[in-house]
C-alpha cells in the first residue's frame, strides 16, 4: 500500500461555487486534472496516472475522455515517421 502525504493549497472560496462542488469534491476534481495534465505533458505514462488517480485503466480513459484529452501520447513527427517507414 502506498503511503500519501497531505498538502494544504489555498483556494478563495469564490472557486467552490463558480464549479459548484463541495471542497471535497473540487480538491479531488483538482487532483485529477492535474494528474491528466501530466498525462498530457508525457510527463507520466498511462499506467501511472491510473496509479496515482485511484482508477482503473478503463475509468482513467473515461477521465481523459471527460477533460477532452487524448489517450495517446504520440506527436505529430512521430507519426509521420512511422507512416514514412512502414
Amino acid at each position: 500500500m502506498n503511503k500519501t502525504k497531505q498538502i494544504t493549497i489555498d483556494v478563495p472560496e469564490d472557486a467552490f461555487s463558480a464549479f459548484r462542488m463541495e471542497p471535497k469534491e473540487f480538491a479531488e476534481e483538482m487532483r485529477l486534472a492535474a494528474i491528466v495534465k501530466w498525462f498530457e505533458m508525457g510527463k507520466i505514462s498511462q499506467s501511472k496516472a491510473s496509479e496515482l488517480s485511484g482508477l482503473s485503466r478503463y475509468e482513467f480513459l473515461n477521465v481523459l475522455y471527460r477533460f477532452q484529452v487524448s489517450p495517446f501520447q504520440t506527436t505529430l513527427e512521430e507519426l509521420e515517421k512511422e507512416v514514412g517507414n512502414a
